[in-house]
């Protein structure tokens, strides 16, 4: 299974692409040993819409991943987004009547705040602790230990469409594999791309994937507010194929070789070779031209992000800026346009904190991959190579050998 030998498996099931990614637990830290990506054609905007082709796209992803790290992946962190996922804060509030303050106080101070109205077809994905209050004491990150009378935990809450998480369940067990759990994909790209200091500050992270534009705010240490956009760098290719009058699949070429989202960027003189359709010749047009018809989609994207940032409130504690990763921050000029946006320093997030096949998945198209590996391996606990698994695991091997035979 993905923990067995020490081995953490982050399945991230895109609009455009699924990505599984393997990483051993090492006594330096994480180290990325397999990679496996595959088109995803069975989603929309984050949401599963055909199952069949969402189980190919994880198969051949998780299949090939197998095959570079040389482990047989059982089970997996996997990641959801989509429009359905909401974010919430809540409060919960219990006594412990002057007393020291125990993890059971913690547990059920957590359970409190979950006592909240959820409709029938949501369920909860995650209850995240922000901070604790003892008494008049606020903004305590370990209440253990403390004595008071009374205990509040201040969480926030994520929740998600029960089919759509269903779709995604399904999805995976029919390839075989056991979900180790259902994880938020910025609160995945969070854990690979912001440091620290970046989450204690206060920052906002936008992960700008094909289909949907994931946000998530930290400060104190602490998430803020979640948040997913319906769009994404999808939209941009599109836009590109209809205005240069070209096939989707040399759009999408088009984007990642010449895109630029930051006009002033652009040379010019610049020229690019366009494709046309129906067999017909390939035609030159300026670089800006492209420029042009991509810049206001980003723009948009960028907008609605901030929109979103200020209808939450928490825009005034920006103090680290913004963080862009995903597959669409990787075009020249986003960070700058984002700049323009936002009035705040931007800054481009790739995955840190591994080691292995870093010069293939340190892009940050990869973050929600390499995220959910960094998320499972804070979760998972260390695996003794001198505890006789491997051996154990041997014999089993060997009885199932014999009885399939004799």
């Amino acid at each position: 299974m993905a923990k067995r030998g020490n081995i953490i498996v982050g399945l991230d099931i895109g609009t455009t692409k699924t990505c599984a990614i393997v990483g051993e637990l090492t006594d330096q830290g994480i180290d990325i040993i397999g990679i496996g990506v595959s088109p995803s054609e069975g989603l929309r905007r984050g949401v599963v819409i055909n199952i069949d082709s969402t189980v190919e796209a994880v198969k051949k992803a998780v299949e090939e991943a197998e095959k570079m790290s040389g482990n047989q992946i059982r089970s997996a962190y996997v990641g959801i987004a989509g429009g359905h996922i909401k974010g919430q804060n809540s409060l919960g509030i219990i006594a412990v009547k002057g007393r020291e303050v125990d993890e059971e106080d913690v547990r059920r101070a957590v359970e409190a705040s979950k006592a909240i109205a959820i409709p029938l077809d949501r369920e909860i994905i995650h209850t995240l602790p922000q901070c604790y209050v003892v008494d008049d004491q606020d903004g305590i990150r370990d209440p253990i230990g403390m004595s008071g009378v009374r205990l509040e935990a201040k969480v926030h809450i994520v929740t998600g469409a029960s089919a759509s998480i269903q779709n995604i369940v399904k999805s995976v067990s029919r390839v075989g594999l056991d979900i180790e759990e259902i994880v938020l994909e910025q609160l995945a790209s969070s854990e690979a791309v912001l440091s620290d200091d970046e989450k204690d500050l206060g920052v906002a992270m936008l992960d700008i994937g094909g289909g949907t534009t994931d946000i998530a705010v930290f400060s104190e240490g602490s998430i803020k507010h979640t948040a997913v956009l319906p769009v994404g760098g999808f939209y941009v290719t599109s836009d590109i194929a209809t205005g240069l009058r070209t096939p989707v699949g040399e759009a999408e070429k088009l984007k990642i070789k010449y895109g630029c989202a930051y006009s002033p960027l652009i040379p010019k003189d610049d020229a690019i070779e366009v494709p046309s359709v129906g067999g017909r010749e390939p035609r030159e047009a300026s670089r800006q031209i492209l420029g042009r018809i991509i810049e206001p989609r980003m723009e948009e994207i960028l907008s609605m992000a901030y929109k979103e940032i200020v209808r939450s409130g928490f825009e005034d504690i920006l103090a680290a800026g913004v963080v862009l990763t995903g597959g669409a921050s990787i075009m020249e000029g986003t960070p700058e346009l984002a700049e323009q946006v936002f009035n705040l320093p931007v800054r481009r997030g790739q995955p840190t904190g591994i080691g292995g096949l870093t010069d293939i998945v340190g892009s940050p198209m990869y973050a929600t991959g390499v995220g959910l590996v960094l998320h499972g391996s804070r979760h998972a606990p260390r695996v003794s190579r001198g505890d006789g698994g491997a051996l154990k695991r041997m014999f089993l091997g060997i009885k199932r050998w014999f009885i399939e035979f004799f």
